[in-house]
């Protein structure tokens, strides 16, 4: 395994730190596709009974 030296606490944080933060970017976005289909599936119904 590669040696961190003195900062590997610092080093390993950082590195938690962005794998959480891609994380929370991922979760995110599915969320938001998924509130986006849901509206764009009430507009095409709407639009259907028209």
């Amino acid at each position: 395994m590669i040696e961190l030296g003195p900062h590997a606490a610092f080093i390993i944080w950082a590195y938690l730190g962005v794998a959480l933060a891609v994380a929370g970017l991922v979760g995110w976005t599915l969320l938001d596709a998924r509130r986006t289909a849901r509206k764009l599936a009430l507009l095409e119904t709407r639009r259907a009974r028209k």
